[in-house]
């Protein structure tokens, strides 16, 4: 019975919507086109009333520990609730699907994504698109179809708190072309396309979602660094820029990006061409609502040029909006808000939203999860080999397995990605033993850690950093056990700018993320299986190598191999 109503929810009859023209809405139902509200399996109850009245365009899904079927009812449901609203203009339902930092696997039944710098580390531009294609089709099977993707930030920064493996890396050409591979990927498969965070986030030191940001580049800097793959990505015609809540002083010294008219509007628009639509980052960040409260912060994206404005989470929707429409009113920026207003509708008109539903994909899940296997083992790269250590050839004389102690340094919800590890030496008959360690250990997980590793011919030991954090407690126990094993493995699985910690360590390799992919990339690498291809995105603070230089130390990798 439940399939049934899962179906009548699916295909609820929005042809309706066909036959309206935008000149036919309301003032509130123009004003609700251009806002989008965050929902999820337990918190889209709370926004019923209002999508049924037709106060809001688009929903944006966020992230919780529910299913692949749980998303796609979450879905109908919605669009359920919009076929009853006036005019029953469909939503607009848009997804952070991005991976790393912003994804985990366990959350709403989609495949881990690889990072951007994971995709990047391939150098692999048919490959990339691949994967975008794919996973495109995997969201719209779900009734997604806006993905806030790619990141085209440039990681001029190592010490950026928030960007890190979400960048393709610190080369605006290579960000560029491997931004470019993702876009045509998702426009293949009917997705489309939000490049960010513009005009470029690659260059702070704080996290937006937490202070505001200032950047002090200069504007010939942006154009050569940051800009450049935006600039490209509008020549591509890419269909929605979203915008970045920094204050660029060169450009506005008043506003943050996501205020400025001089940014949204001159630059973007006038000088760069773009004829997409604006989205904002979420307006709920410490970064705006350290100017205004979010009704406000929302019309003044919108005097500014912003045409979709992503309220955020846990707001309450009705007050929201009469607060945003009588600040139109009070502010005479009707003619704004309905020319942000028609891009949407138009949007959504493009589509074939008006015509029903959308024709759904067949099934594509297990060329998806070859393709995401082929990156994993093109990406992970050997960054250091100094004592040749790789591919790894265990010397017993009394016929004993070999045996291999990986100790993860891992949050506790990439738990099922860890087993794949072992499987490539279970299958070359090792013996192994594991130890998921907290992301900042304790005591306990030090002396289970070296328990682990006690008397293993070969120790693997992975670190985890988001971005330029480092977990001091981490970094030590990861330091005390190099020094136990001279036949230690040190793997980075996310961030790679934390290598740059472990100058002891004389073999590293870099996953960029960490999933079963990667991992099972990582362990056929160490035993020989696989030839390691990738190349790192970034570059590593030479500082940080003793004695040795980053440039010394590649000379003697390319050697070694």
């Amino acid at each position: 019975m439940k399939k049934w109503i899962f179906l009548i929810l699916a295909l609820w009859p929005l042809a309706a919507a066909a036959q309206i023209k935008f000149e036919d809405l309301s003032f509130e139902e123009k004003l609700g086109q251009t806002l989008v509200v965050f929902v999820d399996v337990d918190s889209a109850e709370q926004n019923r009333k209002a999508i049924e009245e037709g106060k809001i365009g688009g929903v944006l899904i966020q992230w919780g520990n529910y299913s692949l079927p749980q998303t796609k009812e979450l879905v109908a449901k919605l669009q359920s609730w919009a076929a009853k609203s006036p005019h029953k203009i469909p939503l607009l339902i848009s997804i952070d699907y991005e991976g790393g930092t912003v994804y985990t696997p366990i959350t709403l039944g989609f495949e881990y994504l690889p990072t951007n710098m994971m995709l990047s580390a391939t150098q692999d531009e048919e490959a990339a698109a691949t994967v975008a294609y794919l996973a495109g089709l995997e969201l719209r099977r779900a009734g997604v179809h806006i993905n806030f993707s790619p990141v085209l930030d440039v990681n001029s920064n190592p010490h950026n708190p928030i960007i890190g493996v979400r960048s393709f890396g610190s080369d605006p050409d290579n960000v560029t072309k491997m931004g470019l591979s993702l876009m045509n990927g998702f426009k293949a498969s009917g997705i489309i396309s939000v490049v960010k965070h513009f005009p470029g986030h690659g260059n702070t030191t704080v996290d937006s979602h937490y202070k505001v940001p200032v950047v002090h580049d200069k504007l010939d800097v942006m154009e050569k660094t940051h800009l450049t793959p935006f600039a490209q990505a509008i020549r591509h015609q890419v269909p929605g820029v979203m915008t970045g809540h920094i204050l660029y002083p060169e450009l506005d010294i008043n506003n943050i990006a996501t205020f400025s008219r001089p940014i949204l509007h001159d630059l973007l628009r006038e000088k760069m061409g773009f004829n997409g639509f604006v989205v904002t980052d979420s307006l709920d960040m410490k970064s705006t609502t350290f100017f205004c409260k979010i009704p406000d912060c929302a019309v003044k994206a919108l005097n500014a040029g912003a045409d979709m404005l992503l309220l955020g989470r846990y707001i309450k929707i009705n007050t929201v909006f009469n607060r945003i429409k009588e600040q139109i009113l009070n502010q005479k920026s009707t003619a704004r808000m309905e020319e942000a207003s028609r891009r949407i509708f138009n949007l959504k008109k493009e589509l074939g939203l008006l015509d029903g539903p959308l024709p759904v994909p067949s099934p594509t899940d297990k060329a998806y999860r070859a393709a995401l296997q082929d990156v994993s083992d093109k990406a992970v790269t050997l960054v250091r080999n100094r004592r040749n250590l790789l591919p790894f050839k265990p010397a017993r004389a009394d016929g004993k397995k070999p045996s291999v102690c990986a100790v993860f340094f891992a949050p506790s919800r990439f738990a099922d990605q860890l087993p794949s590890f072992s499987k490539p030496f279970l299958e070359s008959g090792w013996d192994v033993r594991t130890y998921n360690a907290a992301l900042s250990p304790r005591a306990k997980d030090s002396q289970r850690a070296a328990q682990c590793a006690k008397g293993a011919d070969l120790l693997v030991v992975t670190s985890l950093q988001w971005a330029d954090k480092t977990n001091i407690n981490q970094k030590n126990a990861i330091n005390g056990l190099i020094k136990e094993n001279p036949n230690t493995v040190f793997i980075s699985t996310m961030s790679p700018y934390d290598i740059s910690k472990y100058p002891e360590a004389d073999t590293v390799l870099a996953t960029y993320g960490l999933s079963r992919y990667s991992l099972q990339s990582a362990a056929k690498i160490i035993l020989g299986e696989l030839e390691p291809h990738g190349t790192l995105p970034v570059e590593l603070e030479e500082a940080d190598y003793g004695a040795t230089s980053l440039r010394e130390e590649r000379r003697a990798l390319r050697r070694s191999l």
